[in-house]
């Protein structure tokens, strides 16, 4: 075998060779979630189990990890007796995978009593940062600081996330915890290197949310006071140090390390206060300035199309008489039905009606990698914005909600909070009487809010098939449309109506031209593939599902897949009872919750008659591909077994009963 060198992003790196012919690099990442690439193209590993053995591959890769060290990790101490058998299945499919993606033949080896992953020409990116870890200290070590930040910097871009997110079996725990570590390690001397080269701003970017996130790291924070320090915000490096102070005394029970309280005292003398950390009297009694409107409002998406009805909805706030409680509106819905757009293109239109400012603070609830905003950060957060000195801000959340309200009150405000998780998320954040106005967008109905508060609430359903073309065109190019329009519509039905379906399935159709809608809509009609082409990295269809998905209780998303596994237009409370073996009540609970997190409908049905249920076809897609990955055979196994029973009643129903009376309806 002949081996070929190149250069990739300041590595050098072998490809080999196989008969003159150079074999495709597959592209590994560890730094975030597991994922595999070949030429800029992701690979689609297996379920779980798969993505947990290639993980330990991974991480000591060209070194043997035994049979026993994989199973511990796929089962977590509880292995069937099967286990030996199936980590044998999860090589061969692993092997089966790289080999049709980039012919590794030789990636993964079998060794006396487990495997070894050959990296070879292959690309982990775990290798590259340790090569620029090394490159970055010899520049340290040679004086040469600029340079030594952009390696830093270059280190810092490798992590995509949470470290092998959604896996810890085994070491890869220890490992993750590891990585945050040397990720948490490098930012300071990253920083360190920012202090001596006066480069504040970026500094302070970087490191305000690394505290939030990790605030018992002392020296992080101490690094963050003196960028704030150096940038003239003495009022916010002290804040961080207060912030600081009271989560070590409440959750170790110990004071700041010396050099926190050495600077903190330093900071105090150059702001004139007192020796016990109060600033002057003056900063404290100070009466709150006026800031400039603030006008946080994004651009309108320009494909926006439709929701005539609810945009007349949402128009009734402007037109409401003196009230007791603020003007709020709730937009709900499944991820992708475009709740965010709406409140955009709505916020927009109506921003002359609020003279004194429009918010916009997007609240999380729904993230792939980051934690949900706390009402404490938000509240913050809007004060500034209004206008408040950091200095000035209360420690106490019900203390910051009142001075929120105390300044908002008079003014003619729009608040939009947007991704809300919850109802105790957002409760602080809303004014007092007067004329502002709130608009919430939320996956959930948030039903209490509309107890204590006159909401309108407007539940966003699919665009009608005359509204998604339209959006397509929008997009695409009306003339497209026009060619192709029985294809535009099959297209858009094959989205769900969904305007980030047909957002994604746009971009793809843009981006070229030469390529007809009836192509796309023959590779849509694939179930396999439909949610890849609709999805993106970590945006789009799927990605938006399992947000919704992961935050199940575990009975529910159990339902969940086994519902998908049916190819029933409808499902009535018993299949599903049938499903998991429980009773009618508890299944009904189950699917209601499905219901309440928008990856089930109710189905329209007789008055008075039982709840049936139905999926969106990408919905039930994703259930499919989940029961594919995590169920078991036995699992599987039930889900026959309702069939079989289907067939039965078919089979035995009104024509076919012996006695001529029905089993199910009693009818003759």
């Amino acid at each position: 075998m002949a081996v070929t060198w190149q250069a990739r992003g300041g590595i050098w790196d072998a490809r080999p060779e196989v008969g003159g012919l150079l074999l495709h690099s597959v592209s590994f990442k560890v730094l975030g979630p597991l994922t595999a690439e070949v030429d800029g193209e992701q690979i689609r590993i297996g379920g779980t189990r798969q993505r947990t053995v290639l993980a330990m591959l991974l991480l000591s890769a060209g070194h043997p990890v035994s049979v026993a060290a994989l199973t511990d990790a796929v089962w977590q101490g509880a292995p069937p007796a099967t286990a030996r058998n199936q980590i044998a299945i999860c090589i061969t499919a692993l092997r089966r995978i790289f080999r049709d993606a980039a012919g590794a033949e030789a990636l993964i080896e079998t060794v006396h009593n487990g495997y070894a992953l050959h990296p070879g020409g292959h690309r982990i990116d775990l290798h590259e940062v340790e090569a620029l870890l090394a490159r970055a200290r010899e520049l340290v070590d040679d004086g040469r600081t600029v340079d030594a930040v952009g390696e830093f910097e270059r280190v810092l871009a490798m992590w995509s996330g949470t470290v092998l997110d959604g896996l810890s079996g085994g070491r890869i725990k220890d490992f993750a915890a590891g990585l945050t570590e040397l990720w948490l390690d490098v930012n300071e001397d990253c920083a360190e290197l920012q202090l001596q080269l006066g480069r504040y701003r970026p500094l302070v970017s970087r490191l305000t949310e690394l505290v939030k996130k990790y605030p018992l790291r002392e020296h992080s924070r101490l690094q963050l006071m003196e960028g704030q320090r150096w940038l003239g915000r003495r009022a916010d490096a002290l804040e961080t140090y207060r912030e600081g102070r009271k989560v070590l005394v409440e959750e170790l029970g110990i004071e700041p390390g010396a050099a926190l309280q050495e600077l903190h005292h330093r900071i105090l003398q150059e702001s004139g206060g007192a020796e016990q950390g109060e600033l002057p009297p003056a900063a404290r009694t100070a009466p709150v300035p006026v800031a400039a409107v603030p006008a946080e409002l994004p651009l309108s998406s320009a494909s926006f199309t439709g929701r005539v009805a609810e945009i007349a909805a949402l128009d009734r706030l402007l037109h409401q008489p003196m009230r007791q409680s603020p003007a709020i509106a709730a937009l709900f819905g499944v991820g992708g039905v475009g709740k965010t757009a709406l409140a955009v293109h709505w916020a927009n239109r109506v921003a002359a009606h609020f003279p004194d400012g429009q918010l916009f603070v997007d609240m999380r609830g729904f993230h792939e990698h980051e934690e949900p905003v706390s009402p404490m950060s938000a509240l913050d957060r809007c004060l500034r914005v209004l206008g408040v000195p950091s200095s000035q801000i209360p420690a106490d959340r019900q203390e910051r909600a009142a001075l929120y309200r105390t300044v908002l009150d008079g003014r003619r405000v729009l608040i939009v909070l947007d991704n809300v998780r919850s109802l105790a998320q957002i409760l602080p954040l809303l004014p007092g009487q007067g004329e502002s106005c709130v608009l919430i967008t939320s996956r959930n109905p948030l039903d209490y809010l509309a107890g204590d508060y006159a909401v309108v609430q407007v539940g966003l359903k699919p665009l009608s098939q005359d509204e998604a073309v339209t959006m397509l065109g929008a997009t695409i190019g009306t003339e497209r449309i026009a060619a192709e329009t029985e294809m535009a519509r099959r297209l858009v039905m094959l989205c769900d109506r969904l305007p980030l379906a047909l957002r994604v399935a746009g971009v793809r159709l843009a981006a070229k031209p030469h390529r007809s809608l009836s192509q796309l809509v023959t590779r849509l009609e694939d179930r396999r593939c439909r949610l890849d082409l609709l999805s993106s990295g970590h945006v789009g269809v799927r990605a938006g599902l399992w947000l919704s998905y992961r935050e199940l209780p575990r009975a529910a998303a159990q339902m969940y897949r086994c519902l998908g596994l049916l190819t029933l237009p409808y499902f009535d409370v018993w299949v599903g009872a049938a499903l998991l073996d429980v009773d009618l009540g508890h299944a009904e609970d189950l699917m209601e919750q499905l219901v309440d997190a928008q990856l089930l409908e109710v189905c329209p049905s007789i008055p008075g008659a039982p709840a049936r249920f139905c999926f969106q076809g990408l919905s039930r897609l994703f259930a499919w591909e989940r029961a594919q990955e995590e169920d078991s055979e036995a699992a599987l196994d039930r889900v026959f077994g309702v069939w079989l029973r289907l067939v039965d009643d078919a089979t035995s129903g009104c024509a076919g009963a012996s006695t001529g009376t029905c089993r199910r309806c009693g009818t003759r």
